[in-house]
């Protein structure tokens, strides 16, 4: 009986015995080949060039933002606009009343008829005038001719082309004085100078204004500037031409460039004022008057840095890893980061130019997995 149950517990044993050891034994390498890829995707090791900067709030300015006002004095006979509405360029914000510029134009032109016929009178006495001299010269030689009858008909002729000459200026003056009549009616409509919104009104239906007076308050906010106040020891970087980065408040990032630095400094802050051109976005119609923008200013010399994406970046507490693609697998490697390059950093140490790092489903990897490199969608 106890050889018995000996050889059974040899028998059991056995095969769990057996089970250990091939799991112990090393798998060849054809069948770690045969392991399934993870998807991956990826990023190359590449040379930037880094320049530092430092952020300065600025604000937006409007090109095209003032009063439009009224150009003659009369009463207010409507207004065509609300504070808000966007308007075209040449769209009537407002109309004065014209029953009286009609009234005054209408005698400016009766004015004009009136000297365009004395001018026509004058006309014709200075042909009666020449023709009179000219017979009394074609007299001379004969006993009919008389010198002072000559002597009055050229009297008559200088006398007639005077009278024409007044004719004539009389006639030029009416005229113009019936061009600013018809200027003053159209100065009765009230036009846009330029593509913008409304941002005030200031008269009302039956406000008599004067000339000078405004009407509405109009900003142009398609045509906006960033202006920033900049210390003067930042400002050697900086001339016009110069590209530099911005952020609005929503995180979205501008291409700006220096268009002027106004050659004025405040005495408090010691700052001047730097004006930006900007390439606005589509949807810069929300962009307003005085909005916050961030200017990221040089303030350091430009060097070319290795940089790598920022996803490639295992950050757990420890230094800095990544994994590195090589004929189809991944090896771990610390690396030193250095300065920030918006979506990518600076790495002093651990990566060359060229090398290939994993940027996306990286958290799961382990040194040595095959992976397969999935295309960017």
């Amino acid at each position: 009986m106890p050889v018995l149950m000996k050889n059974l517990r040899f028998g059991l044993l056995f095969p769990a015995l057996a089970a250990a050891l091939i799991a112990l034994t090393p798998v060849p390498a054809s069948a770690q080949a045969k392991t399934k890829a993870s998807p991956v995707e990826v990023d190359e090791v590449r040379e930037d060039t880094l320049t530092q900067t430092a952020p300065f709030t600025a604000r937006f300015v409007a090109v095209q933002l003032g009063p439009v006002a009224t150009r003659i004095s009369e009463r207010v006979a409507d207004i065509e606009v609300r504070a808000g509405e966007r308007v075209e360029k040449g769209a009537i914000l407002a109309r004065l009343s014209d029953n009286r510029l009609r009234a005054e134009r209408q005698l400016k032109a009766s004015e004009v008829k009136k000297a365009e016929a004395q001018r026509a009178r004058a006309a014709a006495n200075r042909a009666k005038a020449q023709q009179t001299l000219a017979r009394t010269e074609q007299l001379r030689g004969s006993n009919a001719f008389r010198m002072n009858a000559l002597e009055d008909a050229q009297r008559d002729l200088e006398a007639s082309v005077a009278s024409y000459t007044e004719a004539e200026a009389e006639t030029a003056r009416v005229r113009a004085e019936l061009e600013l009549a018809d200027i003053a009616l159209a100065d009765a409509s009230i036009l846009a100078p330029y593509n913008g919104v409304i941002l005030a009104r200031h008269v009302v239906t039956g406000d008599y204004v004067q000339a000078g007076d405004a009407i509405v308050t109009l900003m142009n906010d398609r045509d906006l500037e960033i202006e920033a106040d900049i210390p003067a020891q930042r400002l050697t970087g900086l001339y016009p031409g110069v590209q530099i980065k911005a952020m609005l408040q929503n995180g979205q990032a501008l291409d700006v460039a220096v268009r002027a630095i106004i050659p004025e400094e405040n005495p408090r802050t010691r700052s001047r004022a730097v004006r930006f051109s900007a390439a606005l976005p589509e949807d810069s119609v929300r962009i307003a008057e005085n909005q916050s923008v961030t200017v990221h200013i040089p303030i350091g010399m430009v060097r070319q840095v290795v940089s790598v994406h920022k996803d490639a970046l295992l950050l757990d507490g420890r230094q800095p890893r990544v994994y590195v693609v090589t004929d189809g697998t991944v090896e771990m490697r610390p690396v030193t980061i250095g300065e920030s390059l918006g979506t990518r950093f600076e790495v002093t140490d651990g990566l060359a130019i060229g090398e290939v790092v994993v940027i996306k489903g990286n958290e799961r990897l382990r040194p040595g997995e095959p992976v397969a490199v999935q295309v960017k969608g």
